[in-house]
C-alpha cells in the first residue's frame, strides 16, 4: 500500500526529537511539501512518457510547418529528416520489440504489423501518417498498461495491509523488530489501534478486533484466550499479547496476496482461445494484405502500385489484434479485482469464468450455512457421577479445535470437578474422541462411534431432531449431550439469490445426524440433504452428483475435512478466511467473510465479467471488419486505421475497467 508523504502540522510537530525536522513547524511546511510532491509526480510522469510527448510535439510542429507556414527551409530532405526524428522515440522501441519477437520465432505479432505498416508509409511518402500511427499506438499502449497497473494496484492496496513493525518479547522487555524477524512461538504485544502483524493465538483473556480487512465484517469481533487471530486484524480496546503461530512469509495476508498475484497467471478458456486465435489470425491478415497489394495488378487497368500498397498498409494497421489480446485479459483481471473488493478471492480467471455456468451447488453445513457456534442445550447422565463426567469431558475435549468440542469445553469449564490425569487422547474423524482419563477409557462421539464399539445406548430417542453426543466410560453408556447450531443470517437469501442467477440444484452434505441435517435443509429449502457422512463419504456423494447431473458443480465448505471434496469439485469454494488452512489452500475461490450470500455475488461478477468480455470481442471484430472492408476498397486512410486499432483498443479497455466500479450488493 502506498503511504502518503504529506505531513500534517500535528505529526511534524511531534514532541519526539526523531520525528521533527528543523523547519517542519512553520505554517507553510505542509504546503511546501505538497508542492514538492506535485513536482515529483510531474517529473515522474515526464520520465515515463517522454517518448510519446516528444513525438507529439515534433509531429504537430511538422504538420504546422508542412501545411500552414510552409517555410522555404522546410525542404524535402529536411521534411523527411524531421518526421524520421519524430518517429524514432515511439517507433524504435516497437520495431526493436518486433525484431526481438522475430528472433524468438514469433513473427506475426502486433509489433511486426505496426513496424511494417509505418515503415511502408514512409516508403510511399506518407510521413505524417506513419508517425501518427505509431504515436497513437504508443499512447494506446500507455493507457492499457496504466489500466492494468491501476487494477493490480487497487487489488494490492486493498490487501497489502501488513504492518512493518512488531513488538516482540525478548527477555523481560518488548523490542520493536520487523515481523520477518519474529519466530513461531514468540510472544508479541499489540496496542490499541494497531494491526496484528502475524497470525497467532491470543494469550490475553479477551479482546475485540476490527476484522473487516480480512473477513469484510463491519462489526468488531470478540475473541477469547487461545483463539486464533489473524494478521491484518486491528486491535480495538486494550493492549493484548499473543503467541505467534506462523512466519511473516506464511501469514494470512501474505497468502491472500500470493493468491491474487497468482490469479493473473491462470487463463480462462476465452483468453486462451483469443491468444490462439491471434496467432493464426495475424499471418492470415499479412497474407490478405499482400494479396490486396498484388492481385489487382492482374485485374485493374490503371493499376498504381503506391495506391494499392497504401491500401495494404491500412489493412495491416486495422487488423492488429491489440484490442482483443489486451482488453480481454484486462476484463478478467478487472473481474478478479471487483471480486476482491467484495471480499472474494478468485485464484484465476479460469475459475472466474467457470463460476458463470454453475448449475449445481453442494454445501457443507457446519460453519458454511450455519454459524458453527454450538451450544450444549441439555445434559443427561446414566448411573454415573455427574461431576466426574464433567471432568472426563473437559479433559478429553479441551485440546480439540472442533466446534462441538469447543461447545462441550465451554459447557464443562464452569462445572469441572477435581483435576484428572489424561494419558491418551485421539480424534476419530467423523466419529468423535477416544481418551484415557484417570485410567478409564472414555469415548465421546456420535451414534456411529457407539455402534462401532458395540455400546448399548440408554434412553436415546432415534427420532431426536438435535445433534446428540454420547459419552461412554469403560464400555458403558454414561451420558449424552444435546447440542444445537444456528443458521447464518443470510443463508436463506444466499439460496434464493443463486437460484435467481441460474443455479438449478442445491445439495447439502453433512457429518451431522440425518434429522438435524434435514431440519436445516428444510428450513433453507435445499433440494436434497445427506447427513451422517464421513469425509470420504462426502467425496463419494459429490462424485455421484457430478456424474448424475450435467453442468458445472461447485462445492462450498470450510473445514479440514472439506479439503478432499473441494479438490474434487469443478469449483471449490472455501468459506471464510477463518476457515482451515487446508480448505483455503485447496479451494479455487475463497470467500473472506462468513456470508454464504457472497457466493451469489461471485456468480454475478463472473456473469457480468463474461458479458463485458464478449462486448469487447463484438466491438473489436465489428469495427475492424467494417474498416477492413473500407480500407480494401480505398474508403479508409491510415487515420481511420488508427481508430480501428488504437481507438477500439482504448474503448475496450474503458469498457473492461467498468466492472471495477459496479455495485454487486
Amino acid at each position: 500500500m502506498s503511504t502518503s508523504h504529506t505531513h500534517t502540522r500535528e505529526s511534524c510537530c511531534s514532541p519526539e526529537p526523531d520525528t521533527a525536522s528543523p523547519d517542519c513547524c512553520s505554517a507553510d511546511a505542509g504546503h511546501d511539501h505538497n508542492h514538492s510532491h506535485d513536482q515529483d509526480e510531474n517529473a515522474s510522469f515526464l520520465r515515463r512518457h517522454w517518448q510519446p510527448i516528444t513525438s507529439f510535439i515534433l509531429l504537430i510542429t511538422g504538420l504546422i510547418l508542412d501545411f500552414f507556414i510552409e517555410p522555404a527551409w522546410f525542404s524535402e530532405p529536411v521534411r523527411i529528416a524531421w518526421y524520421i526524428i519524430a518517429y524514432l522515440p515511439v517507433g524504435l522501441p516497437v520495431v526493436q520489440q518486433g525484431l526481438t519477437q522475430v528472433r524468438k520465432g514469433n513473427v506475426f505479432t502486433e509489433f511486426f504489423l505496426m513496424g511494417i505498416a509505418t515503415v511502408g508509409a514512409f516508403l510511399i511518402g506518407e510521413y505524417p501518417e506513419g508517425v501518427a500511427v505509431m504515436l497513437f499506438y504508443s499512447v494506446g499502449e500507455a493507457f492499457q498498461h496504466g489500466a492494468v497497473a491501476r487494477a493490480r494496484g487497487n487489488i494490492k492496496s486493498l490487501l497489502d495491509i501488513r504492518p512493518n513493525t512488531a513488538h516482540v518479547k525478548r527477555g523481560n522487555t518488548f523490542s520493536v523488530v520487523h515481523p520477518k524477524d519474529v519466530a513461531i512461538g514468540e510472544i508479541i504485544q499489540v496496542k490499541p489501534g494497531e494491526r496484528i502483524p502475524l497470525d497467532g493465538n491470543l494469550i490475553t483473556q479477551r479482546a475485540a478486533f476490527d476484522t473487516s480487512a480480512i473477513t469484510g465484517e463491519s462489526k468488531p469481533r470478540h475473541f477469547k484466550r487461545e483463539e486464533k487471530v489473524l494478521s491484518g486484524f486491528i486491535n480495538q480496546d486494550q493492549v493484548i499479547e499473543m503467541e505467534v503461530t506462523s512466519t511473516y512469509e506464511n501469514n494470512s495476508i501474505t497468502r491472500i496476496l500470493k493468491m491474487v498475484e497468482d490469479a493473473a497467471s491462470r487463463k480462462s478458456k476465452t483468453e486462451q482461445f483469443i491468444r490462439s486465435f491471434a496467432r493464426i489470425y495475424t499471418p492470415i491478415v499479412v497474407l490478405l494484405a499482400t494479396l490486396l497489394v498484388l492481385t489487382p495488378w492482374f485485374f485493374v487497368n490503371n493499376y498504381v502500385f503506391d495506391e494499392w500498397f497504401y491500401r495494404g498498409l491500412v489493412f495491416l494497421v486495422i487488423s492488429c489484434p491489440c484490442a482483443l489480446v489486451i482488453s480481454i485479459p484486462l476484463g478478467y483481471f478487472g473481474g478478479i479485482g471487483a471480486a476482491s473488493r467484495n471480499g472474494i478471492l478468485v485464484k484465476g480467471s479460469n475459475y472466474l469464468d467457470a463460476l458463470k455456468s454453475v448449475k449445481t451447488v453442494v454445501f457443507d453445513k457446519t460453519g458454511t450455512l450455519t454459524k458453527g457456534v454450538f451450544a450444549v442445550q441439555d445434559f443427561q447422565s446414566f448411573d454415573h457421577d455427574e461431576d466426574e463426567l464433567y471432568s472426563y469431558l473437559h479433559a478429553a475435549e479441551k485440546n480439540s479445535t472442533h466446534p462441538i468440542a469447543k461447545a462441550i469445553t465451554a459447557f464443562t469449564e464452569i462445572r469441572n470437578g477435581a483435576p484428572v490425569n489424561i494419558t491418551k487422547q485421539s480424534e476419530i474423524p467423523g466419529h468423535g474422541i477416544h481418551a484415557i482419563v484417570d485410567g478409564s477409557e472414555i469415548l465421546i462421539g456420535n451414534k456411529k462411534l457407539m455402534d462401532r464399539e458395540n455400546i448399548y445406548l440408554n434412553g436415546f430417542s432415534k427420532d431426536s431432531n438435535e445433534t446428540v453426543i454420547h459419552v461412554a466410560v469403560n464400555g458403558s453408556h454414561a451420558g449424552l449431550l444435546t447440542i444445537s447450531d444456528e443458521v447464518k443470517d443470510d443463508s436463506i437469501q444466499a439460496i434464493q439469490k443463486i437460484r435467481d442467477l441460474g443455479v438449478e440444484r442445491t445439495f447439502m452434505l453433512s457429518g451431522d445426524i440425518q434429522s438435524e441435517a434435514d431440519r436445516i435443509g428444510n428450513y433453507l429449502k435445499i433440494d436434497q440433504v445427506f447427513g451422517e457422512l464421513l469425509p470420504e463419504e462426502k467425496a463419494e456423494k459429490l462424485e455421484k452428483i457430478q456424474h448424475d447431473f450435467e453442468g458445472t458443480t461447485a462445492y462450498v465448505g470450510d473445514g479440514i475435512n472439506d479439503a478432499p471434496v473441494l479438490a474434487l469439485s469443478d469449483i471449490g469454494i472455501a468459506m471464510g478466511a477463518m476457515g482451515s488452512d487446508a480448505a483455503i489452500e485447496t479451494a479455487d475461490v475463497v470467500i473472506q467473510t462468513d456470508q454464504p450470500s457472497k457466493l451469489a455475488t461471485a456468480i454475478s461478477i463472473s456473469q457480468k465479467t463474461r458479458n463485458i468480455v464478449w462486448q469487447n470481442i463484438g466491438l473489436a471484430m465489428g469495427v475492424k471488419g467494417l474498416v477492413l472492408f473500407m480500407g480494401a476498397v480505398g474508403m479508409a486512410t491510415l487515420w481511420e486505421a488508427v481508430f480501428a486499432d488504437v481507438g477500439v483498443a482504448l474503448l475496450a479497455v474503458l469498457n473492461a475497467i467498468r466492472i471495477q466500479r459496479m455495485n454487486f450488493e
